[in-house]
């Protein structure tokens, strides 16, 4: 499989600063998402990914987020596999994030 592109959460960071025109899809589960999320994210659970990816535009800009970085690179992997080529995985998922939560 082709390599995922990893983004920082310094670069996410400074994207999000610029309204950069991406979308940021958080992958965990509820109860870890109620402990807060990145600013403009979606919720979708890794295990609703699959029924998901057909609403995904392939032509936008994804950024997954979990919490340290594995399933998100899954969600990222899978998502490449069904043509959205434009993913990249934030690393070090929220244990790195310094950045604003909403909950």
């Amino acid at each position: 499989m082709s390599e995922i592109k990893v983004m920082t959460p310094e670069q996410l960071q400074k994207a999000l600063d610029e309204n950069k025109d991406l979308k940021i899809i958080d992958v965990r589960e509820d109860e870890e998402v109620a402990q807060g999320m990145i600013p403009t994210a979606t919720h979708i659970p890794l295990g609703r990914i699959p029924e998901a990816a057909d609403s995904l535009n392939p032509e936008e800009e994804y950024v997954m987020v979990c919490r340290s970085g594995k399933r998100s690179m899954n969600a990222s992997e899978y998502l490449k596999s069904k043509g959205i080529h434009n993913v990249n995985n934030l690393k070090g998922g929220m244990l790195d994030w310094k950045g604003e939560v909403v909950l």
